[in-house]
């Protein structure tokens, strides 16, 4: 394997071998041309989020586009851990925030959901992965994580899987914090609410969910933002791939 890096990474969802060529086009192209003003001959490094890490070299240039040549892998591929976060959508600039953040802190897939009090019932889903692939290239994971079309909390938590568990992020009640938890198993999700939070009727159902552990984030009240970054990371730290 080569020791060469490059500190341009893309992420391609092309068959990763040495000589494959790509054109590069549209936000990627100009990414490319300029804005990081690349020229012929030198390298970036992309990856499809399944065959690692590859070299790849610029080998012809266009206005506004790029051909790349996939030249020698340079890194195995690596996973992240089995993490969702669900979450009631916020406005814009907040939102792009926190996707970008949970994509950095290693979440595998993210479920915007619906609730009483959510501020927005539509999201722009493609924006929303272009977020998260553009945190992805930048905080050298090697895979983007799956963003769910929106759904009804309701619907959510009736589909539920059986094997992955549900920290919901309550303040309220019997909230314990997450050091200690002592359950086993390594399929989670977080939950957290839209500004002003849940409802009563919410709350009860949420905690009624056989899945569910209500935990606590501390004796502040946190903007939804602030409340995920904060929760991811607790679990990365306790539970995740920070604690070993």
């Amino acid at each position: 394997m080569s020791n060469k890096s490059s500190r341009t990474r893309l992420y391609i969802d092309i068959e990763m071998k040495a000589g494959a060529t790509y054109l590069v086009t549209d936000n990627q192209g100009h990414y490319l041309v300029n804005v990081m003003r690349l020229k012929m001959g030198e390298h970036i490094a992309v990856f499809n989020g399944r065959s690692g890490e590859w070299l790849a070299e610029i080998t012809k240039l266009g206005k506004g586009k790029a051909n790349i040549t996939i030249r020698e892998k340079i890194a195995e591929q690596t996973s992240e851990p089995d993490l969702w976060y669900l979450f009631a959508p916020i406005k814009k600039a907040r939102i792009d925030y926190m996707i970008g953040k949970a994509t950095e802190l290693g979440v595998a897939r993210m479920l915007p959901v619906v609730t009483k009090r959510t501020n927005l019932e539509r999201i722009k889903q493609g924006k929303l992965i272009a977020n998260a692939t553009e945190a992805a290239e930048q905080c050298g994971r090697m895979s983007v994580p799956d963003i769910d079309p929106i759904s009804s909390l309701d619907d959510v938590l009736d589909k539920w899987p059986e094997d992955r568990m549900i920290l919901f992020c309550d303040e309220a009640g019997d909230a314990v914090q997450i050091k200690e938890i002592t359950s086993e198993g390594d399929k989670w999700a977080i939950l957290i609410g839209p500004e002003g939070g849940f409802n009563e009727g919410e709350r009860q159902m949420i905690r009624a969910h056989s899945n569910t552990i209500p935990i606590t984030l501390g004796p502040r009240i946190l903007r939804a933002d602030t409340a995920a970054v904060s929760a991811i990371s607790l679990w990365q730290s306790f539970m995740g791939d920070w604690s070993s």
